[in-house]
Order: structure tokens, then C-alpha cells, then sequence
């Protein structure tokens, strides 16, 4: 098992994995991300970056991360936006190895957290990140402001 840091051949795997998430979450309607938007916001804007787990040298996982800042801790944190082992590959350590990889970029660089989101009906996840020691955070409320909302208060 390897994990590297994708590079700018691997938009169309990226957009594939990310395909993948959005069929098991039930919003594969909802992905319109193309490989060129992939290609600009990880490869030119360099909006996030994204790590890669291949097995036997086959693509089994993806985790697509940035950083976010934390003003009451005064640093950075790591924010994982999407983690995902293929199926074929689940309950091999793939999920776990991934994780310590983005908390030792977290720890390198500094970061006083790392964050993510859960989908409240997926318990295998929620048990796994349990277990390894994250906490869910009920106290907070997530919002979203997108499409019409987000053009009307832009003007």
C-alpha cells in the first residue's frame, strides 16, 4: 500500500473517486465538478490538495483536504472534505493509514485540528472515527449559503 500526493495527471481519477463518494452518499445528481475544474483549483489555484492510496498499484483510496483557521486557537486546522476507500478495498487498514497521514501533515504544519463532516446515517464511518479517537461535535449547526441565496447577498 502507497499514499502520495496526487499530481496534475490525476484529475480524471480524482473526479472518479469523487464519483464514487457521491453514488455511496446517495448525490451522485449533485456532482457537477468537471476534470478541468479539478484540474484549476488543485493545480493552479491550488484551492486544496489531495493524497491518493493506491494498493498493489491500483487506486484504492482518495482524501482531498485544505486549511482552515481557528481563532480561538490562533493556527490553522486541516479540513478533510472528503475521504474515501473503494469497497473492494474496505477493512484492509486503508481508511486508518489515510488518516494518519493527513494527522502527520496536520502535525507538520502545525495545524491544531483536524475537521470533518459525517453523514449523520453512516454508522460504519461514525464507529471508525470513534475509534480512533474523534469526537463529533453535536453542539453546532451546520450552514450553507449556495446558488441564488449566495448570489442575492453578493450584490
Amino acid at each position: 500500500f502507497l499514499i502520495r500526493f496526487a499530481d496534475e495527471n490525476d484529475a480524471s481519477q480524482i473526479l472518479s473517486f469523487i464519483k464514487e463518494l457521491a453514488s455511496y452518499e446517495k448525490m451522485l445528481d449533485q456532482v457537477v465538478a468537471t476534470e478541468e475544474d479539478l484540474y484549476k483549483s488543485l493545480f493552479v489555484k491550488n484551492q486544496a490538495k489531495v493524497i491518493i492510496g493506491e494498493y498493489k498499484g491500483e487506486p484504492a483510496s482518495f482524501a482531498l483536504f485544505f486549511y482552515n483557521y481557528s481563532t480561538f486557537l490562533g493556527k490553522a486546522n486541516l479540513y478533510l472534505e472528503d475521504l474515501f476507500v473503494k469497497e473492494a478495498f474496505r477493512s484492509k487498514g486503508i481508511g486508518q493509514a489515510m488518516l494518519k497521514i493527513l494527522a502527520k501533515i496536520a502535525v507538520d504544519e502545525g495545524c491544531g485540528r483536524v475537521d470533518w463532516w459525517c453523514l449523520t446515517w453512516n454508522d460504519p464511518a461514525i464507529g471508525f472515527y470513534k475509534k480512533i479517537g474523534a469526537v463529533p461535535m453535536s453542539d453546532w449547526t451546520v450552514f450553507r449559503l449556495q446558488e441564488n441565496a449566495l448570489k442575492d447577498l453578493a450584490k
